[in-house]
């Protein structure tokens, strides 16, 4: 029996408006294509020093040990913990959301004696409560989640950084969903572990993980007593790969590295604080819009990312019904709730290259058209108008300054 050839591969075109990945700049996609050099080809390693100068930039720090693990944001995650946590070591993990729960996991794993103290998803956490946390706890690591894309809750740490230190334990961030959204300032709040990824506001594919290890933990990997606990992720090896010696430890993915040099790129030449204006102003113009339609956000006032909005399906709507929707009919992806939020929330993603006006306007009109189908009461082209007035009173901000 002869197999028929394959078809050329055609993905949709997708809108991603949900929690990740999101879509990537026409620069970044040409980047996979280019032709592959061996890993450890002059000019890759050129590239790797290029890109260690890229990410400490974004991270906002003088790390030596910053880097991109070849994995996705989880990857990163335990890159973190494995490095800095060894078995029996205590370690505190703030959970608000799905992926707090999974960093105990993670810790758990890796033969730590975790405490988790929680807070109900949506919501943030009180210096104040941390504070008496590790004063009970006494942790080595303190672990909480700076963007929690389950939730869209946005978690200030420069505080909760000090608090640690001044009671001897280091502190770990996600930065996953936050990095290139909103300010990440590694040195300034002074943390001693950061992971993210490359799919979220950095607008590449998934595959890598940008981490950086401060002082302190440096000095804990360099003191431990035992081997870590995965091989792969051995930032003792790793780090000598992406170090002036370039020890062989494995195989890097060129072509991601290529896309994530140029999404770095792009980053830097639109410029921090230009880009985080961006994600802010199209953050506000969807929030306007979604009020005119009568709908509300999960997130707590004032601690809402810009870059992912956590809102409430209106009551009666069937979410995987408007979901399915909007991707037959305007190829549009949105997230559904997870966890305590399943059924009961969407997730609205304006990440990097997606954060534009014309993606604000798209999902504004789409989700109109589904909710009035399905008998919400809205005032026909009440959100664009709202969203439109933002734009033009930001406009007349700009004219004026």
């Amino acid at each position: 029996m002869t197999t028929p050839a394959a078809k050329p591969l055609e993905p949709s075109p997708r809108v991603l408006l949900g929690p990740g990945p999101s879509n990537v700049h026409p620069r970044v996609l040409s980047a996979l294509g280019m032709p592959l050099v061996g890993h450890l080809d002059p000019e890759f390693v050129s590239l790797m020093d290029e890109m260690q100068g890229m990410l400490r930039q974004v991270f906002r720090t003088e790390n030596p040990l910053t880097l991109a693990v070849s994995g996705t944001g989880s990857a990163g995650m335990e890159a973190v913990v494995v490095n800095v946590i060894e078995p029996g070591d205590k370690m505190l993990v703030c959970v608000n959301g799905v992926f707090g729960g999974r960093m105990v996991d993670v810790a758990q794993r890796a033969g730590a004696e975790v405490t988790a103290i929680e807070r109900p998803w949506g919501e943030v956490f009180d210096p104040q409560e941390v504070e008496d946390a590790i004063k009970k706890v006494g942790p080595k690591l303190v672990g909480i989640v700076h963007a929690e894309t389950s939730t869209g809750a946005h978690q200030p740490v420069q505080e909760i950084a000090r608090i640690a230190h001044d009671h001897g334990a280091m502190i770990a961030i996600d930065t996953v969903t936050s990095l290139a959204g909103v300010p990440v300032e590694i040195d300034a709040w002074d943390i001693d572990a950061v992971y993210s990824g490359t799919q979220k506001c950095l607008s590449c594919p998934p595959g890598l993980a940008p981490v950086s290890f401060g002082p302190r933990a440096i000095e804990a990997i360099k003191n431990r007593k035992s081997k870590v606990q995965s091989w792969y992720l051995d930032m003792t090896m790793i780090g000598r790969y992406w170090g002036s010696d370039r020890f062989y430890h494995h195989t890097a993915p060129i072509n991601m590295n290529f896309a994530l040099r140029e999404a770095l790129a792009l980053v830097l030449e639109e410029g921090l604080d230009a880009r985080f204006a961006r994600h802010a102003l199209n953050a506000r113009a969807l929030a306007t819009g979604l009020k005119a339609m009568g709908i509300d956000y999960v997130t707590a006032e004032g601690h809402r990312l810009p870059q992912l909005n956590c809102v409430s399906i209106p009551e009666g709507v069937d979410d995987l019904a408007v979901r399915k929707r909007l991707l037959h009919d305007w190829n549009v992806e949105i997230g559904g709730g997870l966890g305590d939020l399943k059924g009961r929330a969407w997730r609205i993603g304006l990440m990097g290259y997606g954060s534009r006006r014309e993606s604000v306007t798209l999902v504004l009109a789409a989700l109109e058209t589904c909710l009035r189908d399905s008998g919400v009461s809205i005032e026909p082209g009440a959100a664009l108008a709202a969203a439109a007035e933002v734009y033009a009173e930001a406009t007349t901000a700009t004219a004026s300054a």
